[in-house]
C-alpha cells in the first residue's frame, strides 16, 4: 500500500493565476482549487499541477550555471513544431534553439514564470511505410 495518496508538482511564482493559465491551455486542464496563495489544475489523464505565490520568486536560469535548473518538466508531443508554435503564442520562450541529439527530438522552453520545460517527441521505433 503506498504512503502517498497522490502527488501534485508544485511551482513557486510571483503570479499563480497567469502562470495557472499557461499550463491550463498548455495541458487542456481546468482549475480544482484557488486560494489566495495558490492554484491548482488537473489535465484529462489525471496530472497534477499547482502554483504557489511567492514574491521573491527568482526564475532560473538554466541553461546558465549561476541561477541553475529548480525543477524541470517534460512534456510528450506529437508535432514539435506544432507545440513549440502553441507555446510561443501563450507566453512561453525557447530556450534551446535547436533539437538535441539522442534517441528522441526535444525542444526546451521556459514558461511565463522563468521554469524550464521541454517539449519532446519519442522517435518511431519502426522506419515510416510508404
Amino acid at each position: 500500500m503506498a504512503l502517498v495518496k497522490a502527488g501534485v508538482v508544485v511551482l513557486d511564482c510571483a503570479e499563480p493565476e497567469k502562470l495557472a493559465e499557461f499550463y491550463k491551455a498548455l495541458l487542456g486542464a481546468r482549475e480544482t482549487e484557488a486560494t489566495a496563495n495558490r492554484v491548482e489544475i488537473r489535465g484529462a489523464d489525471g496530472f497534477r499541477m499547482a502554483f504557489r505565490r511567492d514574491v521573491n520568486a527568482t526564475p532560473p536560469s538554466w541553461p546558465r550555471p549561476e541561477n541553475s535548473l529548480q525543477a524541470h518538466l517534460d512534456f510528450v508531443v506529437e508535432d514539435l513544431d506544432e507545440a513549440e508554435r502553441g507555446v510561443v503564442g501563450l507566453g512561453g520562450r525557447p530556450l534551446e534553439a535547436k533539437d538535441a541529439p539522442g534517441p528522441y527530438e526535444e525542444r526546451g522552453f521556459a514558461d511565463p514564470a522563468g521554469h524550464s520545460f521541454t517539449l519532446r517527441r519519442v522517435a518511431p521505433t519502426a522506419p515510416k511505410q510508404g
